[in-house]
This record gives C-alpha cells, sequence and structure tokens, in this order.
C-alpha cells in the first residue's frame, strides 16, 4: 500500500492510498496563465537530501531529477509564460554572489540564495522544493513558496510519501504544483488574498 500524507500550515490532513489520486479534495482550481505576468516566477531545481537515510543508492539523485522535470512541467502546464527560463534561474543561482551567499551550500536550498535570484532576474514569486530520504519507501517532500513582494514565504509543505519513490514524488510534486498555481494565480489579481478553507 501507498500513501502520501501532506502536512500543510493549515494542519489539513490526507491519505492516499492504494492509487495515485491526481485531483484531491483540495479542489484545486487550474490557475489562468493569463492572469499572471509572464516571466514572474522562478522555479529552482529541487534539492536533494539523503544524508539522514539508512542507505544511500547512487540512483537517489534521480528522485531530485523527477521532481524539478514534475515541478516544472506542472506549472508550464498550469501559469504558462509566467516561469522564467530555468537557465537564467541557474546562471543566477550559480554566480559568486549566490554562491557566497549561500555559504557553500546549493543555492536551491537557502531561502535568502532563492530571494536573491528571484530578484536579479526581477520575478514575483520563488518556488523552492526538496526531496529527502529516510530509507527505499520512505521520503519527505518540502516545498515553499515565496512572494518576492513581501518577502514571505506564503507556502511551506511538508509531504511524506510512502511507497514506490517515482510515483510517490511524480504524485506529491503535482499536488504542490497546482497549489503553488492556485496561490499565485490568486496572489496576481489581488496581492494577498487568502486561500479557501479545504472541505
Amino acid at each position: 500500500m501507498r500513501f502520501i500524507i501532506p502536512r500543510f500550515p493549515a494542519r489539513i490532513g490526507l491519505v492516499l492510498a492504494g492509487a495515485l489520486v491526481p485531483a484531491i479534495g483540495l479542489a484545486q482550481k487550474a490557475a489562468t496563465p493569463s492572469a499572471v505576468p509572464a516571466r514572474s516566477v522562478a522555479v529552482l531545481d529541487v534539492a536533494l537530501y539523503t544524508a539522514g537515510a539508512n542507505t544511500q543508492e547512487a540512483t537517489d539523485t534521480s528522485m531530485a531529477a523527477l521532481g524539478t522535470r514534475i515541478l516544472r512541467g506542472k506549472l508550464s502546464e498550469l501559469l504558462g509564460a509566467a516561469l522564467l527560463d530555468s537557465t537564467a534561474i541557474a546562471g543566477q543561482a550559480s554566480t559568486p554572489a549566490a554562491l557566497t551567499l549561500a555559504g557553500g551550500s546549493p543555492c536551491n536550498v537557502i531561502v535568502a540564495c532563492a530571494k536573491m535570484v528571484g530578484h536579479q532576474l526581477e520575478a514575483s514569486w520563488v518556488v523552492m522544493a526538496k526531496v529527502s530520504k529516510t530509507s527505499n519507501l520512505i521520503w519527505l517532500l518540502t516545498g515553499q513558496l515565496i512572494d518576492l513582494k513581501t518577502g514571505k514565504i506564503v507556502m511551506d509543505d511538508t509531504t511524506e510519501l510512502k511507497g514506490d519513490p517515482g510515483p510517490m514524488v511524480r504524485a506529491g510534486v503535482r499536488i504542490f504544483a497546482e497549489r503553488v498555481a492556485r496561490t499565485v494565480a490568486r496572489g496576481s489579481e489581488g496581492a494577498g488574498a487568502p486561500l479557501a478553507t479545504p472541505r
């Protein structure tokens, strides 16, 4: 049996068991790309953390690559031209200034560095995510959405993924991307608009 257990700041509890469920009770409304300004969302590569895992394998890095592909693909589908070019983001994340600010860590795990990248690219939003391995069957997906207009982290999600990591990462990242797109669309229509309470 496979589970995805999101833990959102609003203390929403959810379990997806047995089969992957692409549309769930969080009622992810499709974002309207035209409502979001072009080139306003910077999506950093999904980071990988395996230091706390009971086993580490060479294939672990593929989960971060998969997460990056799914995150960018889903957000591109939902937000269209609002996404900034990934090459430009990677370039800014590897500048001497970014590396210094990150203090030797990758830019995509340091909020201050991610903010700097977003500001340099004149973005309004920055998306960060990380997959962390606990064991071969248990991973964590964490994701943040930063509103650069206020400097605040407006989404900070943690999702426990249990089961075959490939399908679980796919499903967890898609759910996170849908929440990001919905929040960005609402924020673009009216800054600071709160999320609807899921039922």
